[in-house]
């Protein structure tokens, strides 16, 4: 999956679209919750070797929140790493340059879409 997949994906599924919030960055995209603002993907184009690659061509990458008891098996997969930019305790990045499992993605961007959202109130009991 690459960036132009991913953003199509992620439009298609929430109905979001992507924001640019930095002109100093100006490829960097956030998707984030209509009613609690909260990020649940950022994609970015980084040199490889922020995220430990050799070399300093550019890649985009793409941040998810997870589950911090899955990061460390993660890290262990193809195509993903601990996150740039974000807490390394609760997201990590994927390359989106075909290395990482086109599936895995989907259920990284919908692991960290719920886990982003707002919260549900607690029903009143009615009487």
């Amino acid at each position: 999956m690459n960036r132009e997949q991913l953003i199509q994906f992620v439009r298609d599924q929430y109905g979001l679209d992507e924001e640019y919030l930095w002109l100093k960055f100006p490829n960097y995209a956030v998707f984030r919750h209509r009613e609690n603002n909260k990020w649940f993907a950022l994609i970015m184009d980084v040199p490889k070797n922020k995220i430990g690659l050799d070399g300093n061509e550019i890649i985009d990458i793409v941040d998810f929140k997870c589950d911090p008891l899955l990061i460390g098996s993660l890290i262990c997969e193809d195509g993903i790493y601990p996150a740039y930019h974000m807490s390394k305790a609760s997201w990590v990045t994927v390359a989106l340059d075909g290395s990482a499992d086109e599936e895995k993605i989907k259920r990284l961007l919908d692991m960290s879409f719920e886990m982003t959202a707002a919260k549900k109130g607690k029903k009143k009991n009615e009487s």
